[in-house]
C-alpha cells in the first residue's frame, strides 16, 4: 500500500518514550514509527518497499488520528527535517493487534485523540480483553 509518511523526533512533546512506555528506537534491526492505532494497530511491522529496514508501530500522536499517515522516528531534528513528507510504498510484514491497541488506549481517554481512536476501534467491533501486563512487551 502507498502511504503518506512524516517524521518526528524525541525533542518534540512526548520525549523519548513511545506509546507503550519503552524508548523510541532507531537501530539497525528495528525502528519506531507512529500511526493512528485504529488504522495501523500497535505492533504492526512493516518495511518500505526497496528497503530492508524494519519498522514497528509502537507510538501514536494527535496529528495522526483519522489520517492514513505514518510518522517515522528520527533521532535528530536534522534527520527529521530531511525526511519531510514522503509518499512511499510499504509492505506489511505482520499486522499488530487492535485488541491490544484498545486495551492500552482505553485508560488514556482524557485526550480527545485517544477517545477518537478508542471509538473507532470499538466501531470496528474490537473488544479489549483482560488487563495489561505490568511489565514487558505488550505485543
Amino acid at each position: 500500500m502507498t502511504v503518506r509518511t512524516t517524521a518526528y523526533t524525541h525533542t518534540e512533546p512526548g520525549g523519548s518514550v513511545n506509546g507503550i512506555g519503552g524508548r523510541l528506537r532507531f537501530k539497525s534491526d528495528v525502528r519506531s514509527a507512529a500511526a493512528d492505532w485504529s488504522w495501523l494497530p500497535l505492533g504492526t511491522r512493516f518495511r518500505i518497499a526497496g528497503n530492508k529496514q524494519e519498522y514497528v508501530i509502537e507510538d501514536y500522536g494527535s496529528a495522526l488520528v483519522g489520517r492514513q499517515t505514518i510518522d517515522m522516528y528520527m533521532p535528530t531534528r536534522k534527520m527529521m527535517r530531511a525526511w519531510g513528507v514522503k509518499h512511499v510504498e510499504i509492505e506489511i510484514l505482520e499486522w499488530g493487534s487492535k485488541t491490544m491497541s484498545l486495551k492500552l488506549l482505553q485508560d488514556r481517554q482524557r485526550k480527545k485523540h485517544v477517545r477518537t481512536m478508542v471509538a473507532s476501534l470499538r466501531s470496528q467491533g474490537v473488544m479489549a480483553m483482560g488487563a495489561l501486563p505490568k511489565t514487558g512487551r505488550v505485543f
